[in-house]
């Protein structure tokens, strides 16, 4: 479970630090002049992460099923490792010209291929290496190390403004973080190293071992899949977004809190957030995970719009803070289980694209984008806009989780049948043909 996991938690942590500590080391890679100039061009640079995660999910996700998740979660924590050495040492553009923004580029590219591919390795090999009747348990451990990357990342900021100058931090203190993020990620890299191959990959039989596993085509025989995976991930990853990374600015623009409440209100809902997610995916071992999605759902659909209004008008820490709690307790019917979900739908020999590709592909176009749509609304001086945004992708999900079917009590073989058979009912727990003969 630590092995499948605590990857998530340093590339959250190099993402998070990228973004945070831009403000310090722009100046560094761009001719001095205009600091909103400066800003945008490593904003842009951090962009680029965005679209390069689809394509990440797509290699790094058919590599998984084609070589085996542990060798696909050693390749993905490489990448990260060399992305946070790249940006701890790339050459000022005082030195080396544009060549140092060259390098934060490269860096930023193989983030972004990281990011997407170590999703899917990881909900896939925590999927398959728990035991049938946990498996929402241990996939919540991906946002529980998700989000304590986030944090950890806060916290360092928080620790470096209060122990160096602001000077020292724009002439190197901002490499600081990215020097850890290069350590955290070779510890990582020798965790992953001692890993086990889940069973449902080396039990896979010898003729579904050909040229077809892992690939495009073969995934797309799961047509209906590859959509549900997208329609589930839209309303969440929109919410996600809005209640974590949004929500600081969101809570200092436009409710008018200051910057230190709002990043306090932010690391405490945080928190109580990454203890829920293993409550919540343990509940859904017992219950099933259509409740909780649909709980989101419901929650994300009728309560977007009375919660963002409230938390616009939130006038003190102890009411944002009560606000903000009630959002991410309603997000954590997506959150703590959405991993898995995806992952029970696929056969093993295309489980990690099948997860990967789609949910990058929705990240991407529905998550990235948040925060620039929320900011778009607000500019136009219609910020009430962007909560019907919110709540109309919840309501298309909550679709979604009323129409598909339960994944908790399928055997992860129930997925391996032919493609010819993806849309028969699935046989009931105990039935003769729940188990398939290898």
């Amino acid at each position: 479970m630590i092995g499948g996991s605590v990857g998530n938690l340093v590339e959250w942590y190099d993402w998070f630090v990228y973004a945070s500590f831009a403000t310090y080391f722009a100046a560094s890679f761009f001719p001095h002049g205009d600091p909103t100039s400066q800003l945008l061009n490593t904003a842009g640079i951090f962009a680029v992460g965005f679209f390069m995660r689809p394509l990440g999910g797509w290699l790094l996700g058919g590599y998984a099923d084609r070589r085996g998740r542990k060798a696909a979660l050693t390749l993905s924590v490489t990448l990260m490792s060399a992305s946070a050495l790249l940006i701890a040492c790339a050459p000022t553009y005082a030195t080396a010209g544009y060549a140092g923004a060259g390098v934060l580029l490269l860096a930023r590219l193989l983030q972004g291929l990281s990011v997407g591919g170590e999703y899917a390795a990881s909900a896939t090999y925590l999927t398959e290496a728990s035991a049938p009747g946990r498996r929402g348990f241990v996939a919540s451990f991906q946002y529980v190390s998700m989000t304590l990357g986030q944090l950890l990342g806060l916290g360092l900021q928080i620790l470096l403004q209060h122990t160096m100058g602001a000077a020292a931090l724009h002439s190197y203190g901002w490499r600081i973080p990215f020097v850890i993020g290069a350590v955290g990620a070779a510890v990582v890299f020798w965790l992953r190293r001692n890993l086990a191959e889940t069973e449902a990959y080396t039990e896979v039989s010898d003729e579904d071992r050909d040229e077809a596993r892992g690939s495009l085509r073969l995934l797309l025989r799961h047509r209906r899949e590859f959509a549900l995976v997208m329609a589930l991930t839209m309303g969440g990853t929109v919410a996600y977004y809005t209640y974590t990374t949004y929500l600081t600015k969101y809570l200092s623009n436009t409710a008018g809190l200051s910057k230190d409440d709002a990043a306090l209100v932010s690391f405490c809902a945080l928190t109580v957030f990454m203890l829920l997610q293993p409550l919540a995916g343990a509940l859904s071992d017992r219950i099933g995970r259509r409740p909780l999605l649909i709980a989101f759902g419901i929650g994300g659909t009728f309560g977007t719009v009375p919660l963002l209004a409230a938390l616009s008008r939130a006038d003190g820490f102890a009411g944002a803070l009560l606000l903000s709690l009630t959002a991410l307790v309603i997000v954590t019917g997506y959150t703590s289980i959405n991993a898995v979900v995806k992952a029970e739908l696929f056969p093993t020999r295309v489980r990690a694209l099948g997860v990967a590709l789609p949910y990058a592909l929705a990240n991407a176009l529905f998550g990235g984008t948040a925060e620039y749509v929320a900011l778009w609304f607000k500019d136009r001086g219609i910020e009430s806009g962007y909560s019907w945004y919110v709540a109309g992708c919840a309501a298309v999900s909550l679709v979604v989780y009323l129409t598909m079917r339960e994944t908790r009590d399928t055997p992860l073989s129930e997925a391996d049948r032919k493609p010819g058979a993806d849309h028969l009912p699935a046989p009931q727990a105990g039935h003769p043909e729940s188990e398939l003969s290898r």
